[in-house]
């Protein structure tokens, strides 16, 4: 017994580049593309629930279309449509985002080139913290395949359709953990001391980053900095992959300088300082320009699928 209901995303919208953004690689086991479909393993009030989702029309007039693999009650249904619309930001209004793209030289195509994505996020920042520290001062390809052995070490699984589908795995999961066994599957001694202290943290504390919302982008970077092996560039990604802050843009991100400096045709790669005079002018929607950059930069290596191209599918 399968549910399935309908959602509506503000236009324009396109979920093959929104579902890039968020798995930033081919071989994400957690957020799975098909070339036409979403499908996620959530865990809801201690359920493993996998997910599907399609977009059905044209990104200026489309639904979304969630099917669900088992039966769920009202209450179910609207916690994950709740979670959808914020993971796929589907309520995100960006018109005035693509007015001040079109009188900036740079913006103009690139926006226009991935018009209908909307900025993407995980749907906690506890997951947001592990994405980070995994990527930590390597490639997202390297921290994001070391991420994949923990994913299939801990995560919740379930098999269905001839295939394993995994779920992020939760805090008390990751402290139950040893550094050696971390170290073991690729962290560094430093990455596996750091991901054990915040999950415990969170285990100890449940509430431990409640009322971050309410506060100012500065005081969630000072506050999230005073964790183990927190610094600027994981407190500002999750920041902008954790919380929705659109207006944040990572600008200790290697990736990005780079992406930044191709965009701009500079001689040099731009520093902290040097991208923060860069984006004052973008301001509040650096971070959508950090999200485009991406897309770009994934388009170039070739690996952004067609919507209705199931031809080249990835897991």
């Amino acid at each position: 017994m399968r549910t399935s209901f309908i959602l509506a995303p503000v236009s324009p919208f396109r979920l093959d580049y929104t579902v890039w953004a968020l798995r930033r690689i081919s071989k994400n086991l957690i957020d799975r593309w098909d070339g036409n479909e979403y499908t996620r393993l959530f865990v809801i009030q201690n359920k493993p629930v996998k997910v599907v989702v399609k977009q059905c029309g044209t990104p200026d007039d489309s639904v979304i279309d969630v099917s669900v693999n088992k039966k769920i009650n009202q209450e179910l249904k609207n916690e994950l449509a709740e979670i959808l619309e914020m993971m796929l930001g589907l309520k995100q209004d960006l018109r005035n985002f693509y007015r001040i793209s079109k009188k900036d030289e740079y913006l103009n195509s690139l926006v226009n080139q991935f018009k209908g994505f909307k900025p993407p996020r995980f749907p906690t920042v506890f997951e947001a913290l592990v994405n980070a520290i995994s990527c930590q001062q390597i490639s997202f390809e390297a921290g994001l395949q070391i991420q994949n052995r923990l994913i299939q070490k801990i995560g919740i699984q379930i098999a269905e359709d001839n295939n394993l589908f995994y779920a992020f795995p939760d805090p008390g999961s990751l402290a139950c953990c040893s550094v050696k066994e971390l170290r073991r599957i690729g962290y560094s001694l430093r990455k596996s001391e750091a991901l054990i202290h915040l999950a415990s943290s969170i285990l100890k504390e449940g509430n431990l980053f409640d009322g971050l919302g309410a506060m100012s982008n500065d005081d969630i970077i000072n506050r999230l900095c005073k964790y183990n092996g927190v610094g600027r560039w994981t407190a500002e990604y999750v920041l902008l992959r954790g919380m929705g802050k659109i207006d944040v843009f990572p600008r200790d991100d290697i990736g990005a300088q780079n992406n930044l400096q191709d965009l701009l045709h500079l001689v040099n790669k731009p520093d902290y300082g040097a991208i923060s005079k860069i984006i004052r002018k973008w301001h509040p929607y650096a971070g959508l320009v950090y999200f485009h950059l991406l897309l770009r930069k994934l388009n170039q290596k070739g690996v952004l699928i067609n919507a209705n191209d199931k031809s080249q599918a990835s897991i």
